[in-house]
Protein backbone atom coordinates (compact mmCIF):
# COMPACT_ATOMS: atom_id res chain seq x y z
CA UNK A 1 0.00 0.00 0.00
CA UNK A 2 1.55 3.41 -0.69
CA UNK A 3 0.22 6.05 1.40
CA UNK A 4 0.84 9.80 0.46
CA UNK A 5 0.58 12.51 3.79
CA UNK A 6 -0.74 16.16 2.11
CA UNK A 7 -1.02 19.23 4.06
CA UNK A 8 -3.42 21.29 3.09
CA UNK A 9 -5.81 23.52 5.20
CA UNK A 10 -5.82 20.50 7.63
CA UNK A 11 -3.93 17.57 8.05
CA UNK A 12 -4.76 14.61 5.99
CA UNK A 13 -3.58 11.59 4.32
CA UNK A 14 -4.06 10.48 1.16
CA UNK A 15 -4.35 6.38 0.14
CA UNK A 16 -3.90 4.47 -2.84
CA UNK A 17 -3.64 0.56 -2.82
CA UNK A 18 -1.25 -1.54 -5.02
CA UNK A 19 -3.19 -4.34 -6.47
CA UNK A 20 -1.35 -7.54 -7.47
CA UNK A 21 1.81 -5.64 -7.92
CA UNK A 22 0.39 -3.22 -10.66
CA UNK A 23 2.33 0.32 -9.72
CA UNK A 24 0.98 1.90 -12.73
CA UNK A 25 -2.30 1.75 -12.31
CA UNK A 26 -2.14 2.59 -8.76
CA UNK A 27 -0.01 5.53 -9.63
CA UNK A 28 -2.82 6.80 -12.17
CA UNK A 29 -5.13 6.60 -9.42
CA UNK A 30 -2.99 8.64 -7.04
CA UNK A 31 -2.40 11.13 -10.13
CA UNK A 32 -6.01 11.00 -10.11
CA UNK A 33 -7.20 11.87 -6.42
CA UNK A 34 -4.05 14.48 -6.74
CA UNK A 35 -5.65 16.16 -9.38
CA UNK A 36 -9.80 16.13 -7.50
CA UNK A 37 -8.15 17.57 -4.40
CA UNK A 38 -6.41 20.60 -6.09
CA UNK A 39 -3.07 19.42 -4.86
CA UNK A 40 -1.21 19.96 -8.36
CA UNK A 41 -3.08 23.53 -8.46
CA UNK A 42 -1.73 24.66 -5.15
CA UNK A 43 2.10 23.33 -5.37
CA UNK A 44 1.83 25.71 -8.61
CA UNK A 45 0.02 28.71 -6.65
CA UNK A 46 3.00 27.57 -3.65
CA UNK A 47 5.68 28.18 -6.44
CA UNK A 48 6.37 32.09 -5.83
CA UNK A 49 4.81 33.98 -3.36
CA UNK A 50 1.28 35.82 -3.86
CA UNK A 51 0.95 38.82 -2.24
CA UNK A 52 -2.34 39.68 -0.14
CA UNK A 53 -3.96 41.99 -2.37
CA UNK A 54 -3.02 39.31 -5.37
CA UNK A 55 -4.59 36.66 -3.63
CA UNK A 56 -7.86 38.51 -3.07
CA UNK A 57 -7.77 39.87 -6.95
CA UNK A 58 -7.62 36.07 -7.85
CA UNK A 59 -9.84 34.73 -5.87
CA UNK A 60 -12.83 37.49 -6.87
CA UNK A 61 -12.19 36.58 -10.50
CA UNK A 62 -12.64 32.92 -9.59
CA UNK A 63 -15.53 33.66 -7.85
CA UNK A 64 -16.89 35.66 -11.38
CA UNK A 65 -15.72 33.01 -13.53
CA UNK A 66 -17.76 30.20 -11.24
CA UNK A 67 -20.80 31.90 -10.84
CA UNK A 68 -20.92 33.03 -14.70
CA UNK A 69 -20.45 29.52 -15.55
CA UNK A 70 -23.40 28.35 -13.25
CA UNK A 71 -25.69 31.07 -14.96
CA UNK A 72 -24.41 29.81 -18.34
CA UNK A 73 -25.68 26.27 -17.42
CA UNK A 74 -29.20 27.49 -15.79
CA UNK A 75 -29.77 29.65 -19.02
CA UNK A 76 -29.16 26.43 -20.99
CA UNK A 77 -30.96 23.91 -18.31
CA UNK A 78 -33.94 26.34 -17.97
CA UNK A 79 -33.78 28.49 -21.41
CA UNK A 80 -34.62 31.89 -20.04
Amino acid sequence: MIEIKVRKAGDYSMEVQVRDNNIEQALRALKKKMQREGVYREMKMRRHFEKPSERRVREQSEAMRRYRKLMRKRMDRDGY
